[in-house]
């Protein structure tokens, strides 16, 4: 399941076609249940294949819909498509869920709740974790309560810089000083980020970042730092880490075009990828990092596979920046070098959510009271 509504749709058909290439066959058919932009939801064979989305061309595919009743895994055909003579409205049933939304209405808890009230295991992190990860404030709040560290930040909604931004300016300016990053609580790919400088930038990326969000975080800017990256994979405190990485060739901002347009080849070794894994770091800061990227992955009861990014400063601190419940291309590149390929990690995914859904299953849903043959209820309120 993919798509969405979303400024990181076009991301999330990559991610997608990379899962179906490399789905271990032997387990599992792939079926491409596909939201487009303006959120309507496509199925057939043709989404499949990645040429479908560079050439715009949905002709050959269903329109369709998923109940959310509980056991309920058909796709319904959507009405607009069931003439008057159709029989059978089911389309196909499905037995499990790769998510690989990125961004709002997806990656943020919205499609993990329809999976759950519908009961369809899904690889990928729960309500919870989603809606807290994606939540850059919530995150950060989280953490910090949590003794893991993040740095100096303040958050308001769009509404409170619409009616007093003079306040609000010099509010940042007197906690937190120059510079600062100013982001939308709820985006990731680098949209809508700007690094501010002085009051004029500042004014500038508020301007943009609230054309995002209705919810601002302003972050004390670590000066020259360095970005190290670590993945998590598994479930409560079964979990271990991948590799580290380190983004090169960066300044401020590691932009939308440096994630995903300047990438190059599928290999993490690509020379033109921009990036070292390894990453060349002292033995202490990396398990400093790994043991770090397992509490932040814990602490927000994470499952799955998640990738975590950090800011190493001058002096060797590290701050936890986010936490990425779905990364880009599940972050294969990370796992290369302890021993997952591409099947592999989609087959850990996978069993990490029949696993987990099952021991979901095991709790009881039901308690029998018999409160509503014990209350009254009149035209003025119940009453025991």
């Amino acid at each position: 399941m993919f798509g969405g509504r979303s400024v990181e749709h076009e991301v999330s058909i990559i991610t997608a076609m990379q899962v179906i290439e490399n789905m271990d066959r032997s387990k599992y058919t792939p079926v491409a249940i596909y939201i487009d932009k303006d959120g309507r939801w496509l199925t057939g064979d043709s989404l499949l294949n990645f040429n479908t989305y560079k050439e715009g061309n949905f002709k050959d595919a269903k329109r369709i819909v998923l109940s959310p009743n509980h056991n309920d895994n058909n796709l319904y055909l959507h009405p607009d498509e069931i003439g008057m003579f159709a029989k059978n409205k089911v389309v196909d049933k499905i037995d499990m869920a790769f998510l690989a939304f990125h961004g709002t209405n997806g990656e943020d808890g919205t499609m993990q709740g329809l999976m759950e009230l519908n009961n369809i295991p899904y690889a990928g992190a729960g309500v919870l974790a989603s809606s807290v990860g994606m939540d850059k404030i919530l995150m950060k709040d989280v953490y910090k309560a949590n003794g893991i560290p993040v740095v100096n930040y303040l958050w308001f909604y769009r509404k409170a810089w619409k009616e007093d931004k003079d306040n609000l300016i010099s509010k940042i300016e007197n906690q937190l000083g120059y510079p600062v990053f100013i982001k939308p609580s709820n985006l990731g790919s680098s949209i809508g980020i700007s690094k501010a400088k002085d009051r004029q930038g500042l004014d500038m990326a508020i301007e943009i970042a609230v054309s995002y969000d209705r919810k601002i975080i302003v972050e004390k800017a670590v000066e020259n730092p360095r970005e190290i990256n670590c993945a998590v994979i598994g479930y409560d405190n079964i979990v271990e880490t991948s590799l580290c990485e380190e983004p090169l060739g960066w300044t401020d901002i590691l932009s939308f075009e440096d994630k995903y347009v300047k990438k190059g080849s599928k290999s993490a070794k690509s020379s033109e990828s921009k990036r070292s894994i390894p990453a060349d770091i002292t033995d202490e800061l990396r398990n400093n990092i790994e043991e770090l990227a397992k509490k932040a992955f814990t602490t927000i009861d994470g499952r799955g596979n998640a990738r975590i990014d950090f800011l190493v400063n001058e002096s060797g601190d590290v701050f936890v920046n986010e936490i990425n419940t779905l990364p880009g291309s599940v972050a294969f590149y990370l796992w290369e070098g302890r021993g997952y390929d591409f099947k592999t990690l989609i087959n850990k995914m996978m069993d990490i959510a029949l696993i987990t859904h099952k021991e979901k299953n095991e709790n009881m849903y039901t308690f029998e009271s018999n409160l509503l043959n014990r209350t009254i209820y009149g035209s003025k309120g119940g009453k025991m």
